[in-house]
């Protein structure tokens, strides 16, 4: 679903991501774990075409994101940490607008927005501007927003922040049905014993480079991943 594949990015002197490959399969939650400045956020960053990078492939559904970037970005949603939104829209209009750029058809466009905005209980306040959302809200639109046009691939960096504990347990449960339907789910944060319990897979990265991936049971066998990451970043 999502192959990354010796990727490479620098700031000027500085590697932020160091000849990094992941492979997330479809059926795969998958957690990307690691410290202030490892190169989660620029891994993401670039896997889903937001910043370029320097070297390596990066494909979505076999779409390579640099000979194709339209249709491969058509293949999945991505959620960051702090989304931004047109504050001056309504969020009807901001989600119209969304599944407009991803061409789903009118129907689906309804029942999507209708079944998500219920679900995350925003359908009151959807003729409201954006401005008038609270930080919260605006996570739930951006999530709605992402779900609006059935990716097949969900990439979010520390999607639970901001979140109340029933839209994150929505959240989950939507990322597990994504995944059972065939979908995969890559996503970063911090929260260890989430991504223990939720992911099927993990990678840690330290400094740029892949430390430890692998299946969640086979990486925090009889420890916990808290311990695990622990003892990786001191190395």
């Amino acid at each position: 679903m999502l192959q990354i594949k010796n990727l490479t990015k620098k700031y000027g002197k500085k590697l932020a991501v160091d000849d990094l490959t992941l492979h997330v399969n479809s059926g795969d939650i998958y957690g990307f774990i690691g410290h202030n400045g490892a190169g989660k956020t620029t891994t993401i960053k670039a896997a889903t075409g937001v910043i370029p990078f320097d070297e390596g492939e990066i494909s979505i559904n076999g779409i390579s994101l640099k000979s194709d970037p339209v249709k491969a970005k058509m293949q999945f949603a991505f959620i960051p940490d702090s989304p931004d939104l047109y504050d001056n829209m309504t969020g009807i209009k901001f989600l119209n607008f969304i599944c407009d750029i991803y061409e789903v058809d009118a129907v689906t466009k309804s029942e999507n927005i209708k079944k998500y905005g219920d679900v995350f209980e925003l359908t009151s306040v959807l003729g409201s501007p954006i401005s008038s959302y609270s930080h919260g809200m605006k996570q739930k639109l951006a999530i709605i927003a992402a779900l609006s046009h059935n990716p097949k691939l969900l990439v979010l960096d520390e999607p639970f922040v901001g979140l109340d504990p029933k839209a994150s347990f929505t959240l989950k449960e939507i990322m597990k049905d994504l995944c059972n339907n065939g979908g995969a789910v890559f996503f970063s944060t911090h929260v260890l014993e989430v991504a223990e319990k939720l992911c099927t897979r993990i990678a840690i990265i330290k400094n740029g480079k892949l430390v430890r991936e692998g299946e969640t049971s086979v990486v925090v066998g009889d420890s916990s991943l808290e311990h695990i990451f622990l003892e990786l970043i001191k190395e």
